[in-house]
């Protein structure tokens, strides 16, 4: 133990030093440039759109489709395999195991009128122990035996559980005798507070516990509110919400068969849909941690089958999921397996016209109560007009619920568990650790074919621009040979190689050939827009961009030394993003990589999620489980051990 500690803090006093400030410098790191190399070294090597174009063909291939199935038997086996692998496979990993078996509380804080014939309790439950969703139950004021009940969840909408068309939805539910719940969604409404972001869900993801997990939980425990009512009728449950909560809706009603009837709104499409529609490529959670090697969303669409499920969207949507390229292939997907039942019929589609934007108005929610009045209220009198009430709506302060002072939020929930992190496993050998970085990060050995598409001498020097093709990947790289050169380093920037022309001089006036190069998310190798949502769909399929760029890197320092056979290579990563990278290349590719020079490294991953670093900037930052095993510092001491110098 104290062996590793010499090594950590030796390690830490050599990159550190070399470091200082240089995160603010890293756009910047060329410093004075030296116009005999910029030009060329800036250059673009790739068509345009070509990294976008490789993610979509890369993805698409890898998303699940569902087999023909001749018999329900045969589909029931499969369908319980897709549930329980998403939960035990995507949802319920790490902490999140726990959190489900944990017993959360449920407060009742109070009650306010509602309107003629229906009142309104106020309460807070925990999703996850001490994390408190507010939430407003809506009851009528007669029940008599067993009655419907509605789980009503909202999207992005700020105004969260207050939005009015909500509020209607669920008066116009009690009124028809149901019992309503409306709970705030994380992020919206009540929840609107730092540390509820989205992207925080990625924080929790890179301590090895499921950040969706907190997102399911919040459902499910609402779903056993509304059952532990004294009137709930089991066979009489029913989820609906839009867009965010259209996603939520076929979430949990995929995966949890205690909800019979099942209204997405304008909440979601398939990955294959997604890959194309750069519009509905959604949020974090809706894009979960290896969902798609498990099912895409036309599996969790036939996994209702045989439950009543009306699939809404709106012709002419303005944020996502437009009827037009969203809805058909849900059904085909989804049709066959109803059919199996013979239940077509009862999976069905609404597509609104007027006002045909992103929206839960009047004609679809009439959609919704005609499901209601067909499937809960058979054979007995149902109007599925809706009842006029909003003089009944509430102002937001009046539905305020009152909330303990010290809720966690997402980023108090990955801080709590980042805090013990990594777990210490001082009987693992250095073989079993590079396997286990390597079985992390999802590294690939990639062979290189090398396609060079242009040559520029400039004042002496010869200058190479390549494409380096590795499987379904083409990244850039330029080649600098100066003469008599004992050295290759391979440079990489997270401004990318154009930024670095001070140091490749440096490098190159130091007698070392220089191949600098743009892996995925570098420099020319980013994506031309919605860039974050792209990484997402990679960690989806299975894929880490932490991993790819690794393995892309480790790739082409092999195929830097098999061209100048005999020269060491050294890694010089410039910037936070760059040496994680490089170190986790050395731990997967010792042979090819003598040595990584680090400037600008991170001390601890934990800085990324106590100082709040986005997603969308630092993808590879949060590669799911890192932390749980490995921190920079024990990366730095496997390198170390397996000997690739660091400085």
């Amino acid at each position: 133990m104290k062996y590793r500690k010499l090594i950590i803090l030796t390690m830490y006093i050599c990159y550190v030093v070399s470091s200082l400030d240089a995160i603010a410098q890293d756009a910047s790191a060329g410093g004075a440039e030296d116009r005999s190399i910029v030009a060329p070294i800036a250059r673009n090597i790739l068509e345009p759109g070509a990294t976008q174009s490789q993610v979509r063909a890369y993805c698409e291939a890898k998303i699940p489709s569902i087999p023909r199935f001749e018999t329900v038997l045969e589909w029931e086996a499969y369908s319980a395999d897709i549930r329980r692998r998403m939960l035990d496979d995507v949802v319920l990993r790490g902490a999140a195991k726990g959190w489900s078996e944990a017993r959360c509380r449920v407060e009742r804080i109070g009650t306010i009128p509602g309107g003629a014939g229906y009142k309104i309790h106020k309460l807070r439950y925990e999703a996850i122990p001490g994390f408190w969703i507010p939430a407003l139950l809506y009851e009528p004021d007669k029940l008599e035996g067993e009655v419907p009940v509605v789980l009503n969840v909202n999207g992005h909408e700020p105004a969260g559980k207050a939005a009015p068309y909500k509020q209607i939805r669920c008066v116009n539910q009690a009124k028809r005798g149901m019992i309503a719940l409306n709970v705030e969604w994380i992020d919206m409404g009540q929840l609107h507070v730092p540390g509820n972001e989205h992207d925080r869900l990625v924080a929790v993801d890179l301590c090895g516990t499921s950040g969706i997990a907190i997102y399911y939980l919040a459902i499910e425990r609402a779903i056993d509110i509304l059952l532990s009512h004294p009137h709930a009728d089991r066979e009489r449950v029913a989820m609906t919400g839009l867009s965010g909560g259209g996603w939520q809706s076929i979430f949990a009603g995929g995966l949890d068969p205690r909800i019979k009837l099942c209204n997405p709104v304008a909440g979601y499409s398939s990955f294959k849909t997604r890959v194309r529609v750069a519009a509905d490529l959604g949020d974090f959670e809706q894009t979960p941690c290896d969902m798609a090697t498990v099912a895409d969303y036309t599996h969790l669409t036939a996994l209702r089958a045989p439950r009543p499920t009306l699939l809404t969207f709106n012709i002419r949507d303005d944020c996502c999921f437009r009827a037009d390229h969203a809805l058909q292939p849900l059904l085909d997907a989804a049709t066959p397996i109803f059919r199996l039942y013979g239940k077509q019929a009862d999976l069905r589609s609404h597509v609104n016209q007027d006002p045909g934007t992103h929206n839960f108005d009047r004609d679809n929610r009439e959609a919704l109560y005609q499901m209601f009045g067909e499937y809960f209220f058979s054979g007995q009198p149902f109007d599925s007009s809706e009842i006029f009430c909003e003089p009944e709506l509430k102002t937001k302060n009046e539905l305020a619920v009152a909330l303990p002072d010290d809720n966690k939020t997402l980023k108090a929930i990955a801080t709590d568990l980042a805090r013990d992190l990594p777990r210490v496993r001082p009987n693992l050998g250095v073989e079993a650790k590079v396997a286990a970085i390597r079985s992390i990060v999802r590294s690939t050995a990639f062979q290189v074919e090398g396609e060079r598409v242009r040559i520029d001498e400039q004042e002496g020097e010869r200058c190479e621009s390549w494409r380096l093709k590795l499987g379904a990947w083409t990244i850039p790289a330029v080649v600098i040979d100066p003469k008599n050169a004992f050295e290759t380093a391979v440079v990489v920037a997270d401004a990318g190689r154009g930024s670095s022309s001070k140091i490749i001089r440096e490098l190159l006036d130091g007698g070392r050939r220089v191949v600098a190069v743009d892996p995925l998310n570098f420099g020319e190798s980013r994506y031309l827009d919605h860039g974050y949502l792209y990484n997402l769909l990679l960690t989806t399929i299975g894929e880490r961009p932490l991993g790819l760029e690794a393995s892309e890197l480790a790739a082409t320092a092999r195929w830097a030394r098999s061209r100048e056979s005999g020269l060491k290579v050294t890694i010089e990563a410039i910037g936070p993003r760059a040496s994680l990278v490089a170190l986790v290349a050395a731990a997967i590719e010792p042979k090819a990589i003598a040595s990584v020079h680090l400037t600008g490294s991170l001390k601890s991953l934990k800085e990324i999620v106590h100082r709040d670093f986005k997603y969308e900037d630092y993808p590879e930052l949060y590669c799911f489980g890192l932390l749980e095993s490995f921190d920079v510092g024990d990366l730095i001491e496997l390198v170390h051990l397996i000997g690739v110098k660091t400085r």
